[in-house]
């Protein structure tokens, strides 16, 4: 089993330094948000409600309503798909009105680059992408702790054959553009075709 422990301390990981990959202004990203159920948000709303079960949230513990806040995106819409829905695998188009996005990105963003050896100089390995939720957010609060200058993190989609992900802390919101150039309900009869073909691709159920 490859190694992944607890992340090692402040002055350790600044000693080692960021890999850091930039998302270049302009760059397109994905996004599935849920205008319903018990935390409601719009398409370029960051969460501030944490930690949840969800891999990167660096909030503080306990869970509440602060100050850090994230956002979960994709280059792929299809990865959101599989991101997204993965505990059930089923797509469901209606249970908290769920909501398709697409923008592009206003200045460049910096992110640490997971999906290369910076887990492995780092002491962990590349199961910070897809082992232990809980031990990933103690990484995730740690870098944000240790690196100022990182906006979010790169990661590899375990759920969409390490096609690329990425979580944007509360650092990266002046990169949001002020409307995106996709936004559609997934209930929207023109997205039947597109959610179909990405169930049968990801063998989940599209209800």
């Amino acid at each position: 089993m490859a190694t992944f422990p607890d992340p090692p301390s402040k002055a350790h990981l600044q000693a080692i330094g960021p890999d850091i990959a930039i998302i270049h202004k302009g760059t397109r990203l994905w996004r599935i948000y849920f205008r319903g159920g018990p935390h409601p948000t719009t398409w370029n709303q960051f969460r501030k409600y944490g930690p949840t079960n969800s891999r990167f949230d660096h909030h503080t513990t306990p869970k509440r309503v602060q100050q850090r806040a994230i956002t979960y995106l994709a280059e792929n819409g299809q990865t959101c798909l599989a991101e997204v829905y993965q505990d059930t695998r089923t797509i469901d188009r209606r249970r908290d009105n769920p909501w398709l996005v697409r923008f592009e990105t206003v200045r460049d963003v910096s992110l640490l680059d997971l999906t290369n050896l910076w887990p492995t100089r780092a002491g962990a390995s590349m199961a910070i992408n897809s082992g232990s939720r809980a031990r990933a957010r103690k990484w995730s609060r740690a870098i944000y702790s240790a690196y100022a200058s990182v906006e979010g993190l790169l990661y590899c989609s375990a759920m969409h054959g390490n096609r690329p992900a990425v979580a944007l802390y509360d650092r990266a919101t002046s990169a949001m553009p002020m409307t995106p150039n996709f936004n559609r309900a997934l209930i929207d009869p023109s997205m039947t075709t597109v959610l179909s073909n990405a169930a049968v691709e990801l063998n989940y159920i599209l209800i």
